[in-house]
């Protein structure tokens, strides 16, 4: 079971087994991702809104991330011009095996992968219909890349991927982060949120 800031760090190493990108490396304020691409070349994960001024001054440099646990006001009050913040996210838990779903009729499943990361692509004839993934670090599950298709939606299909993407990886403590919009489908299945998460980066 995992249990309060530890779910940051479960799912601070299960996204870089995800991304395949170098290790985080701890911070007294949280995490460093040496990312490595363009446009992101560094990502900071904060524990608290305390740390964000500091770290805001300190870091601005282009292709910065930040990403911190908090409320959004606290959040932004830390940030300089030089930051340009997102929409806030929020990291959520989920604990025992996820319940079995139907696919839709006309849809195909495929899962790939051999772990620690394992895709799930649902398909309706040729053409890609959902998708996802998902990495194993140190006993945990990080939902990652969950999409569906416009026209495909509201079909059950992002229930389909979790599913089949939580019999893969066979993890009993699971954790990801959301979109706003992605938040009510999780919770739905019965995910709990553990914190908002707000990123800001320098472009």
């Amino acid at each position: 079971m995992i249990t309060g800031m530890d779910i940051l760090g479960a799912w601070v190493h299960g996204w870089a087994v995800s991304r395949a990108t170098a290790p985080p490396v701890a911070e007294p304020d949280g995490y460093r991702i040496d990312v490595g691409l363009p446009g992101h070349r560094v990502r900071y994960l904060l524990r608290t809104p305390a740390a964000v001024a500091a770290r805001a001054r300190t870091v601005a440099a282009p292709g910065t991330w930040l990403k911190t646990c908090g409320s959004r006001p606290e959040v932004l009050a830390g940030l300089t011009p030089a930051w340009t913040p997102g929409e806030t996210e929020y990291l959520m838990a989920f604990e025992g095996a996820m319940p079995p779903v139907a696919v839709p009729a006309s849809y195909s499943v495929e899962v790939v992968g051999d772990g620690p990361v394992w895709e799930v692509r649902v398909s309706s004839g040729d053409a890609p219909a959902a998708r996802g993934q998902v990495a194993v670090a140190s006993g945990v599950a990080v939902f990652d890349r969950i999409e569906t298709e416009p026209e495909h939606r509201r079909r059950g299909l992002g229930r389909v991927v979790m599913h089949r993407l939580a019999v893969a990886a066979g993890a009993q403590s699971s954790v990801l982060l959301a979109s706003e919009a992605g938040r009510g489908l999780y919770s739905a299945l019965g995910w709990r949120v553990e914190s908002e998460v707000v990123p800001a980066h320098v472009s």
